[in-house]
């Protein structure tokens, strides 16, 4: 149970949830984060990557919520509709129980309620006695920084700012101050009340949302969510945790592109009070490449058709005759400018600025990009349908390039920003993109320069098995020359670039267990040992603890890898979420929720059941 306490006198928000205290529910354009107690304080209308309206999670006083709660003290227990990603935030009080239903609706294709509207529906229900609540909603455009009026018309509250106007409609009667509006209401057993949150202009015009419509749409967007899940071919282990990860990565989709973002929000700090807080609301090649990958694995192939198209679209173009790198990320429309500012007027997560939105990373070399992408199109092809000779022919030119530049130093998988390297994991995945297009090649009988690309494999393969290994520390290393480890070298087996009972292997396993591990819990590296160019620490990097399961049980260490992965279910959230880092007391940091890891746990609950039998 997630319980928000309250003081015995009168409730009142706290100025800082902790970020695992959030639910979060979307529309596949966007998404809004729903504290536990009731509180909306992240939301970016139209988009993901539009300017918020609501951020108090990055400064409590000038970044906007939507508050929606008992009025008295109450515990609460948040917890989704089975199947859904609609949100229930349960308020238990000494006079009674309500609740607070919490949703965007989805058509039955996947479409906005109504096309052209984006809708945030929060419909409160009494479900036992009878029960005071009341209501804050206090937009802030623009991250905070842009000024807003608000008039009524018609019963509706419009809040207008030069950017971008919200309407909010009730059924309860509201009060409003030039910024803000309010209410204090009371519903007895049975009772209801909706709020209704749109974004108008153009030719989206302000109207209410009764009852009836919101038992609707609530029913359209249950119903929608319920059919997507059921395509799910997965019947192992860990259903329910599975099933909720696919959920999220499902929230993270845009669907009007088919672009998957790498989290909903920015600048969520890695370590309170350091600098380590970034925009991730973009989409990675690797992270969107790697969730096709866990999609795919249970059955979902529209998702990875809608990726491949916008991969067609977007991103092969740009690349196609093969003169220059890919860009690491894209805007979910597939721009390539995103460039990075500090928003100086917020004071950041509990205190931790900067707030960052865009994402300089996006001017790095990341050679490993090539291997998560082309990897996912190789399962694409194998798994769901034939690409075509469009297709192969951008695929083409991205392993022509590969083989001319692999062997360049670059920033790497962890986006370090401390100068290039020549990481060991860069190097390996270039032997994936190579090695996974030869298999294409020979499986359809495309037309390949495969004597050229089966050279350039072999010679990246020998170059990693003698230069990235340490007859030191008996194990590979982060990058050339060092006698450091990293957790991404954990990817070696699962990659099938050597046998995961390989006596190196194995002694590199052990290593990184010795070294990284933290009771199942992995370190992505020591910033000491090997500095990244940024201050302070972090916590374990819940990808690698996914990683290092997956390693176990392909070294057959069954029953370490169960325990390792049933520990890390339980630094998931309420709901079965998580962040992208675990602090050293068990709390969840950074961007939140983290496609990263949801994705891995897919593919980890995925590979131990099927080993388990």
């Amino acid at each position: 149970m997630a319980q928000t306490p309250f003081p015995q006198d009168a409730p009142q928000r706290p100025r800082y949830l902790p970020i695992a205290e959030h639910g979060l529910i979307g529309d596949l354009r966007s998404v809004a984060l729903v504290g536990s107690n009731g509180t909306v304080d992240w939301y970016c209308s139209p988009s993901f990557d539009a300017p918020s309206v609501f951020a108090a999670i990055l400064d409590a006083d000038r970044g906007g919520c939507f508050e929606l709660a008992a009025a008295v003290p109450a515990r609460t227990k948040q917890f989704y509709f089975p199947d859904t990603n609609v949100l229930i935030t349960r308020f238990f009080t000494e006079d009674g129980v309500g609740e607070v239903q919490d949703f965007m609706p989805v058509t039955g294709d996947g479409r906005v309620g109504e096309a052209g509207r984006h809708r945030l529906i929060r419909r409160v229900m009494c479900v036992r006695g009878t029960v005071p609540f009341r209501t804050l909603v206090a937009p802030r455009f623009n991250y905070g920084a842009d000024p807003h009026s608000l008039r009524t018309l018609d019963g509706i509250v419009l809040f207008e700012s030069p950017r971008q106007s919200l309407a909010l409609t009730s059924t309860v009667v509201l009060e409003c101050d030039d910024r803000d509006a309010r209410a204090d209401f009371k519903l007895s057993e049975g009772e209801s009340a909706v709020f209704a949150l749109d974004q108008v202009g153009g030719t989206v015009a302000p109207r209410g949302c009764a009852h009836i419509e919101a038992e609707e749409q609530f029913n359209a967007t249950v119903a929608y969510w319920r059919r997507w899940l059921q395509q799910s071919r997965y019947r192992g282990r860990w259903r329910e945790m599975v099933h909720r990860s696919a959920l999220t990565l499902k929230l993270l989709t845009y669907a009007p592109t088919g672009a998957i973002v790498a989290a909903p929000t920015t600048s969520l700090p890695e370590q309170l009070g350091g600098e380590r807080n970034w925009d991730y609301r973009y989409v990675w090649v690797r992270d969107a490449a790697f969730a096709v990958y866990a999609l795919l694995r249970l059955g979902f192939t529209g998702e990875a058709e809608a990726f491949m198209q916008f991969l067609t679209t977007h991103i092969s173009p740009g690349c196609g005759d093969g003169s220059g790198p890919l860009q690491i990320m894209y805007g979910i429309d597939g721009r390539t400018d995103l460039p990075e500012r500090e928003l100086g007027h917020l004071e950041g997560y509990q205190g931790s600025a900067p707030v960052r939105v865009g994402n300089a990373a996006t001017e790095q070399l990341q050679l490993d990009i090539y291997g998560a992408l082309i990897d996912s199109i190789y399962l694409y092809d194998k798994w769901a349908q034939p690409i075509s000779s469009g297709q192969w022919d951008d695929l083409c030119h991205l392993v022509d390039w590969v083989c001319h530049n692999w062997d360049q130093p670059d920033e790497g998988v962890w986006e370090t920003r401390g100068g290039r390297k020549t990481f060991l994991y860069s190097r390996l995945m270039c032997w994936v993109a190579i090695e996974r297009a030869i298999r294409l090649a020979n499986r359809r009988g495309l037309p390949a320069d495969l004597l050229r690309w089966c050279q350039a494999r072999d010679t990246i393969y020998r170059r990693i098995m003698d230069r990235g290994w340490s007859e030191r520390r008996h194990a590979f290393m982060q990058y050339e020359g060092a006698d450091v480890l990293d957790a991404s070298v954990l990817m070696m087996p699962l990659a099938k670039f050597i046998a995961p009972t390989d006596p190196k292997w194995l002694s590199t396993l052990d290593a990184l267990t010795e070294d990284l591990v933290s009771d199942s819990l992995v370190y992505r590296y020591d910033p000491k040992a090997s500095p990244d160019g940024l201050r302070g620490d972090e916590g374990t990097f819940s990808i690698c603890s996914f990683w290092y399961v997956e390693a176990l049980v392909r070294a057959g260490r069954l029953d370490d890898a169960r325990l390792a992965f049933e520990k890390m279910l339980t630094y998931a959230n309420h709901l079965g979420l998580y962040a992208e880092e675990i602090g050293r007391t068990g709390e969840q940091q950074g961007n939140f929720p983290q496609a990263f890891t949801h994705l891995s746990l897919i593919s980890a609950a995925f590979n131990l059941d099927r080993a388990l039998g």
